[in-house]
Protein backbone atom coordinates (compact mmCIF):
# COMPACT_ATOMS: atom_id res chain seq x y z
CA UNK A 1 0.00 0.00 0.00
CA UNK A 2 1.28 3.14 -0.68
CA UNK A 3 2.62 5.29 2.32
CA UNK A 4 0.36 8.30 1.38
CA UNK A 5 -3.40 7.73 2.00
CA UNK A 6 -5.68 9.34 -0.28
CA UNK A 7 -8.60 10.22 1.36
CA UNK A 8 -11.34 7.66 0.44
CA UNK A 9 -15.38 8.78 0.45
CA UNK A 10 -18.00 6.38 1.24
CA UNK A 11 -21.19 7.19 0.30
CA UNK A 12 -24.64 5.92 2.38
CA UNK A 13 -27.81 6.69 1.38
CA UNK A 14 -30.47 7.16 4.10
CA UNK A 15 -34.37 6.48 3.91
CA UNK A 16 -36.11 5.52 6.94
CA UNK A 17 -33.18 3.61 8.32
CA UNK A 18 -33.29 4.53 11.77
CA UNK A 19 -33.55 1.19 13.68
CA UNK A 20 -30.69 0.02 11.98
CA UNK A 21 -27.92 3.14 10.26
CA UNK A 22 -25.62 2.97 14.01
CA UNK A 23 -24.92 -0.23 12.63
CA UNK A 24 -23.99 0.11 9.54
CA UNK A 25 -22.14 3.49 9.85
CA UNK A 26 -19.86 1.59 13.12
CA UNK A 27 -18.57 -0.88 10.42
CA UNK A 28 -17.24 1.79 8.37
CA UNK A 29 -15.94 3.77 11.18
CA UNK A 30 -14.74 0.72 12.33
CA UNK A 31 -12.23 0.20 8.74
CA UNK A 32 -8.62 -0.52 9.16
CA UNK A 33 -8.03 2.33 6.07
CA UNK A 34 -7.01 5.21 7.82
CA UNK A 35 -8.09 8.14 5.67
CA UNK A 36 -12.05 8.03 5.37
CA UNK A 37 -15.03 10.26 4.93
CA UNK A 38 -18.26 9.29 5.81
CA UNK A 39 -21.09 11.12 3.57
CA UNK A 40 -24.77 10.41 5.48
CA UNK A 41 -27.49 11.41 2.59
CA UNK A 42 -30.73 11.43 4.05
CA UNK A 43 -33.38 11.50 1.59
CA UNK A 44 -36.13 12.90 3.47
CA UNK A 45 -36.99 10.47 6.11
CA UNK A 46 -40.26 9.94 7.51
CA UNK A 47 -38.30 8.65 10.62
CA UNK A 48 -35.98 10.13 13.13
CA UNK A 49 -32.90 8.95 10.69
CA UNK A 50 -31.90 12.98 9.57
CA UNK A 51 -31.35 12.76 13.73
CA UNK A 52 -29.21 9.36 14.10
CA UNK A 53 -27.22 11.28 11.19
CA UNK A 54 -26.65 14.43 12.46
CA UNK A 55 -26.16 12.91 15.64
CA UNK A 56 -23.22 10.05 14.33
CA UNK A 57 -21.59 13.55 12.45
CA UNK A 58 -21.46 14.99 15.62
CA UNK A 59 -19.26 12.71 17.43
CA UNK A 60 -17.01 11.84 14.27
CA UNK A 61 -15.65 14.52 12.52
CA UNK A 62 -14.86 12.00 9.54
CA UNK A 63 -19.14 12.06 8.84
CA UNK A 64 -20.94 15.07 7.23
CA UNK A 65 -24.94 14.51 7.10
CA UNK A 66 -26.54 15.80 4.72
CA UNK A 67 -30.19 16.01 3.90
CA UNK A 68 -32.65 16.51 1.05
CA UNK A 69 -36.26 15.91 -0.17
CA UNK A 70 -37.43 12.60 -1.41
CA UNK A 71 -36.06 11.65 -4.24
CA UNK A 72 -35.03 8.05 -4.08
CA UNK A 73 -31.67 6.34 -3.60
CA UNK A 74 -29.84 7.68 -7.55
CA UNK A 75 -30.22 11.15 -6.22
CA UNK A 76 -29.22 10.78 -2.60
CA UNK A 77 -25.65 9.14 -3.98
CA UNK A 78 -25.73 11.73 -6.89
CA UNK A 79 -25.70 14.22 -3.76
CA UNK A 80 -22.84 12.20 -1.75
CA UNK A 81 -21.11 12.03 -5.18
CA UNK A 82 -21.02 15.88 -5.77
CA UNK A 83 -20.37 16.39 -2.07
CA UNK A 84 -17.55 14.30 -1.94
CA UNK A 85 -14.11 15.38 -1.25
CA UNK A 86 -12.17 11.85 -2.16
CA UNK A 87 -10.11 10.90 -5.27
CA UNK A 88 -11.93 7.55 -4.67
CA UNK A 89 -15.52 6.65 -3.66
CA UNK A 90 -17.89 3.56 -2.32
CA UNK A 91 -21.21 3.03 -1.41
CA UNK A 92 -23.03 1.06 1.32
CA UNK A 93 -26.82 0.79 1.80
CA UNK A 94 -27.79 1.84 5.28
CA UNK A 95 -28.91 -1.69 6.72
CA UNK A 96 -26.13 -3.40 5.25
CA UNK A 97 -23.51 -4.51 6.82
CA UNK A 98 -19.37 -4.41 5.91
CA UNK A 99 -16.07 -6.19 7.09
CA UNK A 100 -13.65 -4.36 8.83
CA UNK A 101 -10.92 -4.80 6.03
CA UNK A 102 -13.01 -4.22 2.77
CA UNK A 103 -12.11 -0.70 1.94
CA UNK A 104 -8.34 -1.43 2.86
CA UNK A 105 -8.25 -4.86 0.58
CA UNK A 106 -10.14 -2.81 -2.70
CA UNK A 107 -7.69 0.28 -1.94
CA UNK A 108 -4.65 -2.24 -2.30
CA UNK A 109 -5.79 -3.96 -5.30
CA UNK A 110 -6.42 -0.89 -6.96
CA UNK A 111 -3.37 1.11 -5.82
CA UNK A 112 -1.71 -2.33 -7.69
CA UNK A 113 -3.53 -2.87 -10.57
CA UNK A 114 -3.40 1.14 -11.50
CA UNK A 115 0.08 0.97 -11.49
CA UNK A 116 0.40 -2.47 -13.41
CA UNK A 117 -2.13 -1.04 -16.34
CA UNK A 118 -0.82 2.67 -16.05
CA UNK A 119 -4.41 4.00 -15.93
CA UNK A 120 -6.37 5.83 -13.28
CA UNK A 121 -10.19 4.69 -14.58
CA UNK A 122 -9.96 1.98 -13.30
CA UNK A 123 -13.11 0.13 -10.62
CA UNK A 124 -12.06 -2.55 -7.99
CA UNK A 125 -14.69 -5.12 -6.59
CA UNK A 126 -15.02 -7.07 -3.64
CA UNK A 127 -17.30 -10.23 -3.60
CA UNK A 128 -20.68 -10.14 -0.99
CA UNK A 129 -22.64 -12.56 0.73
CA UNK A 130 -26.45 -12.65 1.54
CA UNK A 131 -27.46 -12.83 4.81
CA UNK A 132 -31.11 -12.85 6.17
CA UNK A 133 -31.77 -9.63 8.81
CA UNK A 134 -31.51 -12.36 11.80
CA UNK A 135 -27.54 -12.61 10.33
CA UNK A 136 -28.13 -16.35 9.11
CA UNK A 137 -26.31 -17.41 5.39
CA UNK A 138 -28.26 -16.88 2.50
CA UNK A 139 -27.28 -19.23 -1.10
CA UNK A 140 -24.45 -17.23 -2.16
CA UNK A 141 -25.96 -15.02 -5.66
CA UNK A 142 -22.50 -14.77 -6.70
CA UNK A 143 -19.13 -16.64 -6.99
CA UNK A 144 -15.81 -14.87 -5.69
CA UNK A 145 -12.52 -15.35 -7.46
CA UNK A 146 -10.28 -17.74 -5.79
CA UNK A 147 -7.61 -14.63 -7.10
CA UNK A 148 -7.51 -11.47 -8.19
CA UNK A 149 -9.13 -11.08 -11.73
CA UNK A 150 -8.46 -8.26 -14.27
CA UNK A 151 -11.88 -7.70 -16.91
CA UNK A 152 -12.39 -5.45 -19.64
CA UNK A 153 -14.99 -3.91 -19.89
CA UNK A 154 -16.63 -5.57 -22.39
CA UNK A 155 -15.91 -8.74 -20.73
CA UNK A 156 -17.77 -7.10 -17.63
CA UNK A 157 -20.66 -6.03 -19.09
CA UNK A 158 -20.93 -9.86 -21.04
CA UNK A 159 -21.30 -11.35 -17.32
CA UNK A 160 -23.57 -8.46 -16.20
CA UNK A 161 -25.83 -9.80 -19.28
CA UNK A 162 -24.85 -13.28 -17.72
CA UNK A 163 -25.89 -12.57 -14.78
CA UNK A 164 -22.19 -13.80 -13.45
CA UNK A 165 -21.10 -10.36 -12.69
CA UNK A 166 -21.82 -8.45 -10.32
CA UNK A 167 -24.08 -5.08 -10.94
CA UNK A 168 -23.83 -3.01 -7.50
CA UNK A 169 -21.70 -0.03 -6.64
CA UNK A 170 -21.93 -1.31 -3.34
CA UNK A 171 -19.00 -3.76 -3.54
CA UNK A 172 -16.73 -1.13 -5.35
CA UNK A 173 -14.52 1.51 -4.95
CA UNK A 174 -14.38 3.75 -8.25
CA UNK A 175 -12.62 6.82 -9.12
CA UNK A 176 -14.15 10.13 -8.52
CA UNK A 177 -13.32 11.27 -12.26
CA UNK A 178 -15.57 8.23 -13.24
CA UNK A 179 -18.80 10.09 -11.85
CA UNK A 180 -17.26 13.62 -12.49
CA UNK A 181 -14.38 15.08 -15.15
CA UNK A 182 -14.55 18.83 -15.76
CA UNK A 183 -17.91 19.98 -16.40
CA UNK A 184 -19.21 15.71 -17.39
CA UNK A 185 -21.18 14.25 -14.78
CA UNK A 186 -22.18 10.36 -15.42
CA UNK A 187 -24.20 9.64 -12.25
CA UNK A 188 -27.17 7.25 -10.98
CA UNK A 189 -29.68 7.47 -13.75
CA UNK A 190 -32.62 8.93 -11.39
CA UNK A 191 -36.38 8.04 -10.90
CA UNK A 192 -35.40 4.84 -12.65
CA UNK A 193 -34.87 1.19 -11.00
CA UNK A 194 -32.05 -1.13 -12.11
CA UNK A 195 -29.92 2.08 -11.99
CA UNK A 196 -26.35 0.26 -10.94
CA UNK A 197 -27.08 -1.73 -13.65
CA UNK A 198 -27.88 1.16 -16.39
CA UNK A 199 -25.03 3.16 -14.68
CA UNK A 200 -22.82 0.47 -15.33
CA UNK A 201 -23.46 0.15 -18.98
CA UNK A 202 -22.97 3.93 -19.04
CA UNK A 203 -19.58 4.35 -17.52
CA UNK A 204 -17.60 0.74 -18.81
CA UNK A 205 -16.86 1.99 -22.00
CA UNK A 206 -15.17 5.28 -20.51
CA UNK A 207 -12.45 3.06 -18.15
CA UNK A 208 -10.11 0.56 -18.49
CA UNK A 209 -11.94 -2.15 -16.78
CA UNK A 210 -13.13 -4.17 -13.49
CA UNK A 211 -10.58 -5.49 -10.88
CA UNK A 212 -12.57 -8.49 -9.04
CA UNK A 213 -10.44 -9.32 -5.76
CA UNK A 214 -10.53 -12.88 -3.69
CA UNK A 215 -12.24 -11.53 -0.05
CA UNK A 216 -15.85 -11.22 0.67
CA UNK A 217 -16.50 -8.22 1.82
CA UNK A 218 -19.37 -6.76 1.64
CA UNK A 219 -22.72 -8.31 3.44
CA UNK A 220 -26.23 -7.52 1.86
CA UNK A 221 -28.88 -7.59 4.28
CA UNK A 222 -32.05 -9.27 3.33
CA UNK A 223 -35.03 -8.05 5.19
CA UNK A 224 -38.55 -9.14 5.20
CA UNK A 225 -41.10 -7.44 2.78
CA UNK A 226 -37.87 -5.60 1.09
CA UNK A 227 -37.62 -7.92 -2.13
CA UNK A 228 -36.26 -5.53 -4.74
CA UNK A 229 -38.57 -6.14 -7.70
CA UNK A 230 -41.97 -6.45 -5.38
CA UNK A 231 -43.50 -2.32 -4.64
CA UNK A 232 -45.97 -4.29 -2.38
CA UNK A 233 -46.80 -8.07 -1.48
CA UNK A 234 -49.57 -7.59 -4.25
CA UNK A 235 -48.54 -5.54 -6.62
CA UNK A 236 -46.52 -4.96 -9.86
CA UNK A 237 -43.07 -3.20 -9.77
CA UNK A 238 -41.74 -1.00 -11.80
CA UNK A 239 -38.45 -2.26 -12.06
CA UNK A 240 -39.88 -5.20 -14.45
CA UNK A 241 -40.43 -3.11 -17.47
CA UNK A 242 -37.38 -0.12 -17.04
CA UNK A 243 -34.89 -3.49 -16.83
CA UNK A 244 -36.35 -3.96 -20.25
CA UNK A 245 -35.73 -0.88 -21.56
CA UNK A 246 -32.40 -0.91 -19.91
CA UNK A 247 -31.76 -4.14 -21.54
CA UNK A 248 -33.08 -2.50 -25.26
CA UNK A 249 -30.26 0.03 -24.68
CA UNK A 250 -27.29 -2.21 -23.86
CA UNK A 251 -28.85 -4.10 -27.34
CA UNK A 252 -28.25 -0.56 -29.39
CA UNK A 253 -24.44 -0.58 -27.52
CA UNK A 254 -23.08 -3.44 -28.26
CA UNK A 255 -24.14 -3.64 -31.88
CA UNK A 256 -22.33 -0.23 -32.11
CA UNK A 257 -19.28 -1.10 -29.56
CA UNK A 258 -19.29 -4.76 -28.58
CA UNK A 259 -20.61 -6.47 -31.35
CA UNK A 260 -18.74 -9.66 -29.82
CA UNK A 261 -21.59 -10.05 -27.27
CA UNK A 262 -24.56 -9.76 -29.40
CA UNK A 263 -25.62 -13.00 -28.62
CA UNK A 264 -25.26 -12.48 -24.67
CA UNK A 265 -27.37 -8.78 -25.64
CA UNK A 266 -30.00 -10.62 -26.90
CA UNK A 267 -30.31 -13.52 -24.38
CA UNK A 268 -30.62 -10.64 -21.85
CA UNK A 269 -33.40 -8.64 -23.58
CA UNK A 270 -35.30 -12.21 -23.96
CA UNK A 271 -34.75 -13.04 -20.01
CA UNK A 272 -36.02 -9.72 -18.84
CA UNK A 273 -39.00 -9.66 -21.47
CA UNK A 274 -39.73 -13.36 -19.76
CA UNK A 275 -39.39 -11.82 -16.34
CA UNK A 276 -42.05 -9.16 -17.32
CA UNK A 277 -44.18 -11.24 -18.80
CA UNK A 278 -44.65 -14.00 -15.71
CA UNK A 279 -44.91 -10.53 -13.59
CA UNK A 280 -47.13 -8.05 -15.29
CA UNK A 281 -51.13 -8.69 -13.76
CA UNK A 282 -53.02 -10.81 -16.14
CA UNK A 283 -55.64 -7.26 -16.34
CA UNK A 284 -52.84 -5.71 -17.90
CA UNK A 285 -52.14 -7.81 -20.87
CA UNK A 286 -53.92 -6.23 -23.40
CA UNK A 287 -53.73 -4.40 -26.58
CA UNK A 288 -54.01 -0.70 -24.52
CA UNK A 289 -51.06 -1.65 -23.10
CA UNK A 290 -48.30 -0.91 -25.37
CA UNK A 291 -45.71 -1.72 -23.34
CA UNK A 292 -47.25 -5.37 -23.43
CA UNK A 293 -47.91 -4.87 -27.05
CA UNK A 294 -44.00 -4.56 -28.02
CA UNK A 295 -42.96 -6.98 -25.72
CA UNK A 296 -45.08 -10.03 -27.18
CA UNK A 297 -44.12 -8.69 -30.70
CA UNK A 298 -40.14 -8.59 -29.61
CA UNK A 299 -40.25 -12.33 -28.58
CA UNK A 300 -41.94 -12.97 -32.10
CA UNK A 301 -39.37 -10.90 -34.05
CA UNK A 302 -36.18 -12.77 -32.39
CA UNK A 303 -38.08 -16.44 -32.14
CA UNK A 304 -35.54 -17.98 -34.32
CA UNK A 305 -32.54 -16.33 -32.52
CA UNK A 306 -34.67 -17.43 -29.46
CA UNK A 307 -34.70 -21.15 -29.88
CA UNK A 308 -30.65 -20.86 -30.93
CA UNK A 309 -29.47 -19.19 -28.11
CA UNK A 310 -26.85 -21.07 -26.12
CA UNK A 311 -27.40 -19.13 -22.90
CA UNK A 312 -30.59 -19.62 -22.90
CA UNK A 313 -32.36 -23.26 -20.48
CA UNK A 314 -34.43 -25.42 -22.03
CA UNK A 315 -37.23 -23.82 -19.11
CA UNK A 316 -36.36 -20.80 -20.70
CA UNK A 317 -37.06 -21.22 -24.44
CA UNK A 318 -40.43 -23.47 -23.31
CA UNK A 319 -41.66 -20.29 -21.17
CA UNK A 320 -40.63 -17.97 -24.18
CA UNK A 321 -42.24 -19.97 -26.91
CA UNK A 322 -45.77 -19.99 -24.99
CA UNK A 323 -45.58 -16.53 -23.73
CA UNK A 324 -45.07 -15.70 -27.58
CA UNK A 325 -48.06 -18.24 -28.98
CA UNK A 326 -50.34 -17.41 -26.50
CA UNK A 327 -49.42 -15.08 -23.64
CA UNK A 328 -52.52 -14.61 -21.41
CA UNK A 329 -53.52 -18.35 -21.17
CA UNK A 330 -49.88 -19.44 -19.94
CA UNK A 331 -49.71 -16.55 -17.25
CA UNK A 332 -53.35 -18.31 -15.97
CA UNK A 333 -51.43 -21.67 -16.26
CA UNK A 334 -48.79 -20.58 -14.81
CA UNK A 335 -50.13 -18.86 -11.50
CA UNK A 336 -52.52 -21.99 -11.40
CA UNK A 337 -49.44 -24.05 -10.87
CA UNK A 338 -47.48 -21.90 -8.76
CA UNK A 339 -51.14 -21.90 -6.29
CA UNK A 340 -51.62 -17.64 -6.73
CA UNK A 341 -55.05 -15.81 -7.30
CA UNK A 342 -55.22 -14.91 -10.89
CA UNK A 343 -55.68 -11.10 -10.96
Amino acid sequence: MSSVFPLISIVIPVYNAAAFLRATVADVQAQTYPELEILLVDDGSADDSYAVCLALAAQDPRIRAFHKENGGASTARNLGIREARGGLIGFVDSDDHIRPQMVEHLYQAYYKWSGKLDTDLLVVQTGREEIDEDGNALPAVLATPDEEVFEGPEEFIRSLLLYTGDASYCTKLVPRQCFLCGDKELLFPEGQMGEDFLLHVLMLPEISGVVRIPETDYRVVHRRGSATRRAGANEFSRVYIDIVRHADYVEQITTQIYPGIKAEALRFGLYERLDYLLHVPISDMTKRNDFYVKTVQYLRKNFSAMLKSPHLTGKNKLYLTLLTAAPRITRRIHLLLRGKRIQ
